[in-house]
C-alpha cells in the first residue's frame, strides 16, 4: 500500500478520529498511515480475517455485512467519507467482525495495531474521539433494536430510509438522492424485515409517488410522508397507500 496524493494533514483534521489534533500530531498520524484506492465491487476485508487494522474512509461508499453460520447474510450499515471500520476488532478478539465491500471507488487509510494504539498514548484526543464514535454507534444499534422489538416493517423501512437520508442524502431536482447505489436487500436488512415485505412497501411508496429509484440510487420525492409513516403509531397497514 503506498501513500494517496488525497491524504493530507487538512484531511486528516476533518476525520472524526482526529479532530481536535494539533499540527504536529497530525503529521505523526500521517507518517504511519497507509492509503489505498479501491475498486468498485472490492473486498476491503473478510468476516473472521485476523490481520486486522483500523481504516477510515478518506471517499467513497463502503457496505458493512454480517454472515450467520448458515450463510444468511445482513447488511449492518453503511460507511461513508470520514467514518472509521474495522477498528472494534483491535480491541476485542482481532478478528474483524464482518464482511467490508466498496459500493463505488473509494480512497482508505489505515493504521496498525500498534500504530494506533500509540498515536492514542501519545494524543489521548484520539482516544477520546474513538470512544465518542463507539458510544454514538451503540446508541444508534440500541435504537435499531428497540425499532425491531416494538415497530411493524413499514415505519422501519420509513426509518431506515431516513437514517440514509440524513447520513448520504442529497437535494436534486428529482428529490433527496442516497448517493451510492442500494439493492432492495440491503433496505430489507438494515429495515430488519424480509426481503418481500421491503420489496412490497417499496412498490407501493413509488406507486403513490413519494420515492423513484434512479440507476440504483433510491430518490425520495415525499420527505414528509415518510416522516409520517415513521412517526405513525396507529397500528393500520400503511404499505398499500391510495393512489
Amino acid at each position: 500500500m503506498s501513500k494517496a496524493p488525497s491524504l493530507s494533514r487538512q484531511v486528516l483534521s476533518n476525520l472524526e478520529l482526529f479532530r481536535g489534533l494539533p499540527p504536529t500530531a497530525l503529521d505523526e498520524v500521517l507518517s504511519c498511515a497507509a492509503t489505498r484506492s479501491l475498486a468498485r465491487d472490492f473486498r476491503v476485508f473478510n468476516q473472521g480475517e485476523t490481520r486486522v487494522r483500523a481504516h477510515v474512509l478518506i471517499n467513497g461508499w463502503i457496505r458493512i455485512s454480517q454472515s450467520g453460520s448458515e450463510g444468511a447474510q445482513i447488511v449492518v450499515r453503511f460507511i461513508g467519507p470520514g467514518d472509521i471500520f474495522g477498528a472494534i476488532s483491535l480491541f476485542t478478539d482481532r478478528r474483524y467482525p464482518a464482511d467490508a465491500d466498496t459500493l463505488t471507488e473509494a480512497t482508505e487509510a489505515s493504521w496498525s495495531d500498534r500504530a494506533l494504539l500509540d498515536l492514542m498514548n501519545n494524543h489521548p484526543q484520539i482516544a477520546i474521539n474513538a470512544v465518542r464514535i463507539v458510544g454514538q454507534r451503540l446508541q444508534e444499534a440500541q435504537h435499531r433494536v428497540r425499532e425491531l422489538a416494538t415497530q411493524r416493517a413499514e415505519r422501519r423501512v420509513a426509518h431506515a430510509l431516513l437514517r440514509l437520508l440524513r447520513q448520504v442524502g442529497t437535494t436534486t431536482s428529482r428529490g433527496i438522492v442516497i448517493r451510492f447505489p442500494l439493492r432492495r436487500k440491503d433496505i430489507a436488512d438494515i429495515a430488519g424485515t424480509t426481503l418481500y415485505s421491503a420489496s412490497r412497501i417499496l412498490s407501493a411508496w413509488e406507486r403513490a409517488g413519494w420515492l423513484k429509484t434512479l440507476d440504483r440510487r433510491i430518490a425520495v420525492e415525499s420527505l414528509s410522508e415518510l416522516m409520517r409513516i415513521a412517526e405513525d403509531e396507529s397500528g393500520r397497514d400503511i404499505a398499500a397507500p391510495s393512489p
